[in-house]
């Protein structure tokens, strides 16, 4: 007896074997995302602690064959496990999620911002009341001398990084989408 497809009996239950196995390799590569990791950036994606110590074991392996075991270990327990969370904070990590890109781009205007018009330490300082404004205008000032005398941007990125923390820090108190929108 034939079985039309129609007739469905299981049909879109299981998923193919090609569909398991382009699964089992994605579940693979994002574990070696996660072994390729810093211990500190590690610690902020969401995972149960079992596959946390896996990822560690992993990283402390020299022999190829303990490591490939090992990656093979990672791949089963993420099998159990929702991935969406930890593939979400390695986009972030990346640079790679909208929110990120779009929290990179108001901070890169806002550090522009901050080059043309010293005023806007103002806006800073009612943003994140922590900011140290002394620290921001002296690197203001080197960033500005840095460009007119065509030196390396190193108060420039420096600056960046100031805002990029006070960013992360303020969790709890007002945004930064407070700042105006750049003009199209």
């Amino acid at each position: 007896m034939t079985h039309h497809p129609d007739e469905g009996e299981f049909h879109d239950e299981q998923p193919s074997k090609t569909r398991r196995k382009k699964d089992m390799h994605a579940l693979q590569d994002l574990g070696e995302q996660l072994v390729a990791l810093s211990v500190e950036r590690l610690r902020k994606v969401p995972m149960p602690e079992e596959l946390f110590d896996a990822v560690r074991d992993a990283q402390r392996f020299t022999s190829h064959g303990a490591r490939r075991r090992q990656m093979q270990y990672i791949g089963k327990l993420m099998r159990s496990i929702d991935a969406a969370p930890i593939q979400a904070q390695l986009d972030a990590f990346n640079g790679v999620s909208r929110a990120e890109t779009a929290r990179q781009h108001r901070l890169e205007k806002l550090r522009a911002d901050l080059l043309e018009d010293e005023k806007v330490l103002g806006t800073i300082a009612e943003t994140w009341p922590e900011a140290d404004l002394q620290h921001l205008r002296v690197l203001r000032r080197n960033a500005l001398k840095e460009r007119e005398q065509d030196k390396p941007p190193r108060a420039y990125r420096e600056l960046f990084r100031v805002l990029r923390e006070l960013d992360e820090g303020a969790a709890a108190g007002a945004a930064p989408e407070d700042f105006p929108a750049e003009e199209e």
